[in-house]
């Protein structure tokens, strides 16, 4: 089997910030490969901190995941947790599937709904059923008090009439922000959190780089989506949390400002969304 080469660590952050959206489950299981490094949630945790990202906020996306999810959030101090049912499962979103997702939903080192919305790029669920399994995620999210946390892949007119329709939650998350410059005011008036994973640095991504460039600096988080979207110069390459300062760099060159004032605006910002993180 050919291996792949692990991204260095890069220069460690001024100030600590988080990743906003990973998947510790994919990371540590099989889906995961021989070549991705660190195999356990303790190793990945550890790498990250060496770099400045303090915590991990793993995310669901079924029901078996969500469940892992909260269980390694209440075994590792600096992991949190979103539970839900991915709008790609969303034909699996059953009366009993939405009452667990609630259940986890309620736990205290559960910070999240999501992820949930709409994705109208692929068809393995309809878009009623993922309407429906959309509008149910909104209402558990303002039932348990937690941030709504979003998947929305060539749906936003959709996704913004959703929450218009529903009534939002007090705080979302747009994760793996994939808008245009329009779609960040839309999301800046409403005050919806936008966090930008690597995909901000790929070449082609001018649309994101214009939206994040208006994104309001207390509106705005970072992620990596690991292992998947590493940032340039890793595309192609196992993503982690420790990679998390290439991305945090090219948004403050992007935006203009210096790295430690975004730094101390996201972690101040994960702690807006996701509540205390002591």
């Amino acid at each position: 089997m050919t291996s792949v080469k692990i991204p260095p660590a890069p220069e460690p952050l001024p100030v600590e910030v988080f990743d906003s959206h990973c998947h510790l489950d994919i990371m540590v299981g099989e889906r995961a490969g021989p070549s991705a490094g660190p195999r356990t949630v303790a190793e990945i945790v550890r790498e990250a901190q060496a770099v400045g990202v303090r915590r991990l906020v793993t995310i669901g996306y079924d029901v078996d995941s969500s469940r892992w999810c909260a269980r390694a959030a209440e075994e590792h101090p600096d992991v949190y947790a979103g539970v839900a049912i991915h709008p790609n499962e969303a034909h699996r979103a059953s009366e009993e599937a939405l009452r667990e997702i609630e259940r986890l939903a309620n736990l205290p080192r559960v910070r999240a709904v999501g992820e949930t919305g709409l994705d109208y790029f692929r068809d393995t669920a309809s878009r009623a059923d993922q309407l429906a399994s959309f509008r149910a995620h909104i209402g558990i999210a303002k039932r348990s008090g937690k941030a709504l946390v979003i998947h929305d892949r060539d749906a936003h007119d959709d996704v913004l009439r959703v929450l218009a329709e529903e009534g939002p939650p007090e705080r979302v998350v747009f994760h793996c922000f994939s808008g245009d410059e329009k779609m960040a005011d839309a999301c800046a008036e409403a005050g919806y959190f936008m966090s930008f994973a690597g995909t901000v640095t790929y070449k082609n991504a001018e649309n994101l780089r214009a939206a994040a460039l208006v994104a309001p600096s207390e509106l705005i988080l970072v992620e990596t989506d690991a292992p998947y979207l590493p940032p340039v110069p890793h595309r192609g390459k196992p993503n982690a949390p420790y990679l998390i300062p290439l991305t945090v760099r090219f948004l403050a060159e992007v935006k203009g400002v210096p790295v430690e004032e975004l730094c101390t605006a996201i972690a101040r910002n994960g702690e807006r969304v996701f509540g205390s993180f002591g």
